[in-house]
């Protein structure tokens, strides 16, 4: 890439342009973003995940901006029209929009009357008349020659210069660099209510009538603001400063206001702008508001994904998992401590079976058979019921259990899935979903990822959204933390291991295959034996693989084996075997790194390996702590304004936080109430999954609405 290109991206995104360019001649070789985050780190200068993500939008920015240019040459270049200024122009551009601004005038396009106009000989007329030579004579005289039987008259040839000139106008590339700002920065909103909709009530009544600053609009308004109008409920529209931007077009092409075709330039502008110009501005300007919108609303659905697959794992426990249901019965599941489904069954507690004690007996059996400790209750319909009836269960067995409820969300989605298809293709889709939610409790990363992202209910006006940006945005979501956490070799699904880096879906395949076909895996290197694994991506993979108590315990860590020389060294130093040292803090803690600094491991690479051998595989995610809803309140009746109670943070949009209070409907922290200070995001004081305590402000039964708030809360107790 060229240096310029480097600089540029250096200067927009404040880093260093030696990082830049090694970013960029890493992306080009092949690696992945996590990989050159982790393992690359002295030729990035420590750059963090983010910010190479931002080097890789921008490097392909730039291609596609190469790409663009060699089409456009080519067109220009086949209508005879190509000329070296011109193509030094376009080789100098360094911005998609000055780009095809100075293409406009070449671009093929269907018939427009500035072209009409051409084809009938008025080009020569359109020139003069904006040359404003002619201060005297009369018109007449001067466009008699250009009337044929194409055109008429005079006045049919003095309006085909003029639209001729109009299109100059639009055309001009200089024009709109100086008009495009003034109009995304003055021009304003405003909105109307359909015809339709006329003295009716919606929930866009605020936006019947409405202005406001273009710039100014929040992104999840503008969102609002599109759906509604795509609803057919409002129309929404641009005001802009038209008399400042024609007065600016007069100012540049109206030279001699005594031309005798003075009224017919300053038309010429009006139409320029008003029938062209304009309308393809304003296209851009709501281009613009929707795509920094859907940036915004793809972002906070991107961060809500993480935190709900990092959320604290229970770990390998045996789990008996519970899908509550009325009628049709409680499906259950045994899950073991591999995640592995044991057994199944339905039972009938609840109404209108209510074979309470049958059930319990079932339960006890269970739990005594297969050392469970934990149940995970879906929080779907009758999850609350369920939970009273679990609590009898304890008092009366007297059994120190842990019962959780898990957020369900995509299971009924994952449960007609190819992929759990394939794994149970003799099961019922309900106990699928059942052993869904068994597994999401022990391990929320390894079981989520076989969903898609938009089933789980956590997305900003999500339909609404670039759909392919979206689907990007998650995907590198959930890459970042499959190998934030690593990947267990051994015993991931073709899910998770499609997520590492250097994997893919069909190398995902090639090792769950390999592995059928010849047992667990003993030692990184023998990945090299996989199908179609070859030393790239063996290097881009292996540091975010882990196998435990293989043959070299520096596999189960997240050491990359080109870093395995340096720990050989370093134990060769201390005089002890690598299970002296591994898990060793107050060991690895006295080896001096500078020791074993040289020109491919640097310092960087060093203080990781050090934390690596002090704690080897370690997890970042936070230790599992159950939430515990009140047992009296399972119903949003149950609720009084002035509550303090607890509750499970499921979504976070711009506006507010949405918080699970085991009613069957979740509750409103609007903005304003997550603090007496301004909150200018959500995300920077809570998570998804984060437990919180909440007092209860205002109760809606009739709309299913729970106002809630955070103002005040650590002073009062639970109610």
């Amino acid at each position: 890439m060229e240096r310029r290109i480097t600089s540029l991206i250096s200067t927009q995104l404040s880093i260093p342009v030696e990082s830049v360019e090694n970013t960029v001649r890493l992306l080009e070789e092949g690696a992945t973003v996590p990989f050159i985050t982790r393992y690359r780190k002295e030729m990035t200068r420590n750059l963090d995940e983010a910010c190479i993500r931002a080097v890789k939008e921008k490097h392909q920015y730039f291609i596609e901006l190469a790409e663009r240019k060699n089409t456009i040459l080519k067109s220009i270049e086949s209508q005879g029209k190509l000329t070296d200024s011109l193509k030094k122009e376009i080789d100098s551009v360094l911005s998609k929009t000055e780009l095809e601004d100075i293409y406009l005038p070449y671009k093929p396009s269907r018939k427009t009357r500035g072209m009409k106009a051409r084809e009938n000989g008025l080009l020569p007329l359109a020139e003069r008349i904006i040359s404003q030579k002619d201060n005297t004579g009369e018109r007449n005289t001067i466009v008699k020659p250009f009337i044929t039987e194409s055109v008429p008259d005079a006045d049919a040839a003095l309006q085909g210069a003029q639209d001729i000139i109009a299109e100059f106008i639009n055309t001009d590339a200089e024009l709109r660099k100086i008009i495009r700002p003034i109009l995304f920065a003055e021009s304003e909103i405003k909105t109307a209510v359909s015809k339709e909709w006329a003295g009716k009530t919606s929930k866009y009544e605020m936006y019947y009538e409405y202005r406001e600053l273009a710039k100014k609009v929040p992104s999840h308004r503008m969102l609002a603001l599109f759906r509604g109008e795509t609803e057919g409920i409002i129309k929404v529209g641009l005001s802009s400063p038209t008399e400042k931007i024609i007065n600016l077009i007069e100012k540049k092409y109206i030279r001699n206001t005594g031309s005798i075709f003075y009224k017919n330039i300053k038309d010429a502008v009006a139409d320029g702008f008003n029938r062209l110009l304009l309308p393809s501005l304003t296209t851009e300007v709501f281009n613009e508001l929707k795509e920094k919108a859907d940036n915004f609303a793809i972002e906070v659905f991107a961060k809500n994904l993480e935190h709900i697959l990092l959320a604290p794992p229970l770990g390998p426990h045996p789990v008996l998992a519970f899908d509550p249901g009325f009628r049709t019965g409680i499906k259950i599941a045994v899950i073991d401590a591999t995640a592995k489904l044991i057994f199944h069954d339905t039972v009938y507690p609840l109404p209108p079976h209510n074979k309470k004690r049958e059930a319990f007996e079932k339960i006890n059996e269970l739990l005594s058979a297969y050392d469970i400790s934990y149940i995970a209750v879906g929080n779907g319909t009758a999850s609350r019921e369920t939970e009273a009836f679990l609590n009898e269960f304890r008092e009366e067995y007297k059994k120190e259990i842990v019962c959780v409820v898990v957020n369900e969300a995509g299971a009924s989605v994952f449960s007609v899935s190819d992929c759990a298809r394939e794994e149970f293709p003799d099961l019922d889709a309900t106990v699928r979903g059942t052993v869904s939610i068994g597994r999401r409790f022990q391990d929320p990363l390894a079981e989520l990822v076989k969903i898609d992202p938009k089933s789980l209910g956590i997305g900003q006006y999500q339909h609404d959204v670039n759909q392919t940006l979206l689907k990007q945005k998650l995907d590198e979501s959930v890459e970042h933390c499959v190998n934030l956490v690593g990947v267990d070799l051994n015993t991931a699904s073709h899910s998770l291991l499609s997520y590492t880096s250097g994997i893919g879906s069909q190398l995902a395949k090639n090792i769950v295959a390999y592995r059928d076909a010849n047992g667990l895996f003993s030692q990184r290197k023998e990945l090299l034996k996989v199908p179609k694994l070859g030393k790239k991506a063996y290097q881009q993979a292996a540091g975010f693989l882990r196998i435990r108590n293989g043959k070299n315990p520096l596999d189960a860590s997240a050491i990359h084996p080109e870093s395995y020389d340096v720990v050989t060294r370093i134990l060769s130093d201390l005089k002890c075997g690598i299970g002296d040292l591994m898990g060793n803090e107050k060991l690895s803690s006295t080896i001096n790194i500078e020791s074993y600094v040289t020109d491919t491991v640097g310092r960087e690479t060093l203080r990781d390996i050090l934390k690596e051998l002090g704690k080897p595989g370690r997890d970042p995610r936070d230790t599992f702590a159950a939430t515990v809803f009140d047992e009296r309140i399972r119903d949003v009746a149950d609720l009084k304004e002035g509550m303090v109670v607890m509750g499970v943070v499921t979504n976070i949009a711009h506006f507010g936080v949405f918080v699970d209070l085991g009613v069957h409907q979740d509750g409103l922290i609007h903005i304003s109430n997550l603090a007496h200070s301004y909150v200018a995001d959500p995300c920077e004081l809570v998570k998804v999954g984060q437990n919180v305590k909440v007092k209860v402000i205002s109760i809606d039964i009739e709309r299913k609405r729970i106002g809630l708030s955070l103002k005040d809360v650590d002073t009062i107790p639970v109610s």
